[in-house]
């Protein structure tokens, strides 16, 4: 499947801002399911300086910096992407949970960067109690790692409710168990910080994912969102993207732009300013499928 993503972010100022520096996490990954075909991500005015760099997890960031100031800032990021569907036709090679741990143990040396996915991070450090005991349900002693997934999506569904007006961006995850309710970002922190709390390596992903329109209604544009979803390592069937949110394992709609120990590590738009602090901030997110016709 090809998309077409258009990730537009205004600024707009009260007053005019003397200098202002950005970071973003906007180009999507080259990965063994997907193929960043195009990407370009332009900012209006132009920027004073910028830059491009491959960062420690392997994710594109592009930095910019506005030296003359602005008050109103644009940051368009247009990609073409193809993803190919990722079905899991080696089911029976999925190792038992807590023989991969074993096993992630005796290779501390070669799987260092896996590892650091098992530990906890800047927004996800509750890895004890609750969260630990409500995960090892879905993981009894010698079941099959996918399984435990599986069933861990199959509660996630029964137990949690997506709501938008929930939570913030720094609500913790203590709380979102508790209420059972958040946005794709809370529930792929907490169900990273369930999996990591029983040692199973566990990473945050962002990206975007494709959407429908109502029965009988037009495609919107713009009308689409940033999302996250987890990436689990099960051993000799690599990583293993799962989505709390849509309870269900990651194929050819959603779109892979970076992962991290958490969203602090591929926040989408990121920056500092100096001058006026008041600001008003506008994102959209254009999803759109690509015929073979177009």
């Amino acid at each position: 499947m090809k998309y077409r993503i258009t990730h537009l972010t205004r600024y707009e100022a009260r007053e005019k801002i003397s200098m202002g520096m950005n970071q973003v996490y906007l180009t999507p990954r080259n990965t063994s399911w997907q193929t960043c075909e195009y990407s370009r991500v332009l900012t209006s005015p132009p920027a004073t300086s910028s830059d491009r760099r491959t960062d420690y997890f392997g994710n594109i960031v592009n930095y910019f910096c506005f030296e003359r100031g602005y008050q109103k800032l644009e940051i368009r990021a247009s990609s073409r992407v193809a993803v190919q569907p990722r079905e899991l036709l080696h089911r029976e090679n999925s190792l038992p949970w807590d023989k991969l741990i074993r096993t992630l143990a005796q290779q501390q040396r070669d799987q260092y960067a896996t590892l650091e996915m098992t530990i906890p991070s800047p927004m996800v450090h509750d890895l004890a109690g609750q969260v630990r005991d409500y995960a090892r349900v879905s993981f009894p002693p010698e079941r099959p790692i996918l399984d435990g997934l599986e069933d861990l999506l199959s509660r996630f569904r029964r137990d949690f409710t997506f709501d938008n007006s929930a939570t913030t961006l720094n609500t913790p995850i203590l709380e979102v168990f508790e209420e059972r309710k958040g946005v794709c970002q809370d529930f792929a922190h907490l169900a990273i910080a369930m999996l990591r709390a029983l040692g199973i390596p566990a990473r945050y992903v962002s990206g975007y994912l494709r959407t429908y329109p109502k029965a009988g209604q037009p495609r919107l544009r713009g009308a689409d969102a940033s999302h996250a979803w987890v990436g689990v390592y099960c051993g000799s069937l690599g990583w293993v993207d799962i989505d709390p949110t849509n309870n269900s394992f990651v194929s050819d709609e959603h779109i892979t732009v970076a992962w991290g120990r958490d969203y602090s590590d591929v926040a989408p738009v990121r920056g500092v300013i100096i001058g006026s602090g008041t600001h008003a901030l506008d994102v959209s997110v254009d999803v759109e499928p690509i015929t073979s016709a177009a």
